[in-house]
């Protein structure tokens, strides 16, 4: 199994590219499903959680074409994909695809809207809480479906005629509902309102490309979506967005480290309120055309208190590394996670770099150390085996990350990125 070895002590300089968020290209590879035409996404990561949903998509029956870089292109740009689902060939999504990758669960929306009827198995992904697909059913039922779970699989029949358009105020945001009641109500009949929907910048990636697809969609980018149902979507070419999630990790990873490194194609209004944060540590964190750069000239790394909220709150998704950036202030700092109730499973793993951190229900308290020791770690999630790179690249020493698998479902090209900035850094197979 492979593994990543470094040595800390190296600050960052230089450019590291950004990918294209794994958050928005998984629902647009999916939204392919809710036309007989051709969906072209530009920018698309290249990730394993990635190719476990084309795994998913082709036994739907999408025919799936990867382009090659075109001339002139920068290689940090991502892959230029193709999917076609001309024929819906198999309603059900089965347990050993969905069981690989949470985000699998949202076929059933498209396919519930075009094909009136799926078969979903439970979904499974990273062991950080519950995450209950409760949300899920109720606007799909809202909209007219009969639900049934019957041995680990939601069955769902949409009533005859299709989908009908319905007002749903979700009793609390969900990204990966609201994704899925966009989709579904974009083909009902009549009018949809998602009230207190997700307003990520992924959900405004998804909802703008299904209204490039023919979609009639109103009050994108905020708490309260409008769909007027359509009878049927067409193909169109749509970019994925950069990763504000990569973003905010290689900014984190600069300030603890120090250095100077422009995140060249970033976008800052999708990540303020992280941005703000990292500001208040002692880093310089400023826009500039081509992205934005972070630097920090060797002072103190200070403490902040962090509560995690949805957007456009500081990201559950930046918790883990924030805490690894927190392990080396001048001080005291706390995190509180509201998002998910089992999300700091890193805490033990951060302890073996000496860092000194308690837990008391969803608040980490952080005591700040001049230096951490590199270390033996293992990853838990995708999200905490990043803060593991984080933390080895400040830390004194050889530090050995475990189980990096976690890291490829998320993170594009991590090592080289790193390593092309200064950090001494590898992948070791075996």
């Amino acid at each position: 199994m492979d593994r990543i070895r470094l040595v800390g002590g190296n600050e960052l300089h230089g450019e590291i590219p950004i990918s294209g968020a794994k958050n928005a290209a998984l629902p647009l590879m999916i939204a392919s499903l809710l036309t007989d035409e051709p969906l072209v996404l530009q920018n698309v990561p290249r990730l394993a959680d990635v190719k476990q949903l084309e795994r998913i998509l082709e036994n739907h029956g999408v025919d799936i074409a990867v382009h090659g870089r075109r001339r002139g292109e920068d290689e940090g740009v991502g892959q230029r994909m193709t999917f076609h689902a001309a024929d819906i060939v198999d309603t059900t999504a089965p347990y050993e695809l969905v069981s690989k990758m949470r985000a699998s669960f949202w076929v059933i929306g498209p396919l519930l809207a075009r094909c009136h009827e799926a078969r979903v198995s439970l979904p499974g992904g990273c062991a950080i809480g519950t995450r209950p697909v409760d949300l899920f059913l109720f606007g799909l039922k809202a909209l007219g479906a009969e639900i049934d779970i019957d041995g680990g699989y939601v069955l769902a029949k949409a009533p005859k005629g299709g989908l009908v358009g319905a007002r749903i105020t979700f009793p609390k945001v969900s990204v990966g509902a609201t994704h899925t009641l966009l989709m579904a109500a974009s083909l009902a009949k009549g009018t949809t309102i998602l009230e207190n929907a997700a307003q990520e910048p992924e959900i405004t990636n998804v909802a703008e490309c299904l209204v490039a697809m023919g979609a009639k969609i109103t009050g994108i980018g905020t708490r309260t979506l409008t769909i007027e149902g359509v009878d049927r979507l067409h193909g169109a070419t749509v970019d994925v967005i950069p990763d504000r999630i990569e973003t905010g990790t290689f900014a984190m990873a600069a300030a603890m480290t120090g250095g100077n490194v422009l995140l060249k194609g970033a976008h800052a209004e999708h990540l303020k309120a992280a941005l703000d944060i990292l500001s208040q540590t002692g880093a310089d964190v400023t826009s500039e055309e081509g992205g934005i750069r972070v630097y920090r000239n060797g002072n103190g790394i200070q403490p902040v208190d962090v509560d995690t909220d949805p957007f456009p709150g500081f990201p559950t998704d930046l918790q883990a590394q924030f805490m690894a950036l927190m392990t080396m202030s001048t001080g005291t700092s706390r995190i509180r996670e509201t998002i998910f109730e089992n999300r700091y499973m890193h805490v033990a793993e951060l302890a073996r770099f000496g860092a000194d951190i308690s837990v008391d229900g969803q608040l980490a308290t952080i005591r700040g150390k001049p230096q951490l020791r590199g270390a033996q770690v293992m990853a838990t999630d995708l999200r905490a085996s990043v803060s593991l790179v984080i933390a080895g690249l400040a830390a004194r020493g050889e530090t050995t990350v475990n189980r990096i698998y976690h890291l490829d479902r998320g993170f594009e090209r991590l090592e080289e990125k790193l390593s092309r900035c200064g950090a001494e850094i590898e992948r070791v197979s075996g």
